[in-house]
């Protein structure tokens, strides 16, 4: 699938919650119906993909290590991201996930319920996210 080119328009996201389910290398193997509406693919685009598809490029790379580390050790990790719609959009999101795991405690997979974020926390964020980007490699 096509790369989506950022614009500078935010899309805002309220109310609903938004459920993905991915394989353990995040690939998609679960959206509900307010994950289509709020990143304006269809399921069928979605399911398959690498959850990657819909990371704007705003979002520092050590967010994710982080996210990745903590929930491949079998800990919940709490964030917000920005993400980005299908028409270049962007929109924050206030995102728990959850390692998925089977009878004998092994990971089989991870869970995300994103749900609106608050102005204030937003602001926050970007401000410290683009501090990260200036200093990224």
């Amino acid at each position: 699938m096509n790369k989506v080119t950022p614009i500078d328009e935010e899309y805002i996201f309220k109310g609903d919650v938004i459920i993905s389910q991915t394989d353990l290398k995040g690939i998609i193997t679960y959206v509900n119906r307010a994950f289509c509406n709020t990143s304006n693919y269809n399921k069928e685009e979605l399911i398959g993909q690498a959850h990657s598809l819909i990371r704007h490029s705003d979002m520092p790379s050590a967010v994710f290590a982080k996210m990745w580390e903590t929930i491949s050790g079998g800990q919940a990790w709490n964030g917000l991201i920005k993400n980005l719609r299908k028409d270049g959009k962007y929109y924050w999101v206030d995102a728990e996930i959850l390692p998925i795991t089977d009878e004998n405690n092994k990971v089989t997979g991870y869970i995300a319920a994103k749900k609106e974020a608050s102005r204030k926390n937003i602001n926050e964020t970007a401000a410290t996210y683009a501090k990260m980007l200036e200093t990224q490699d």
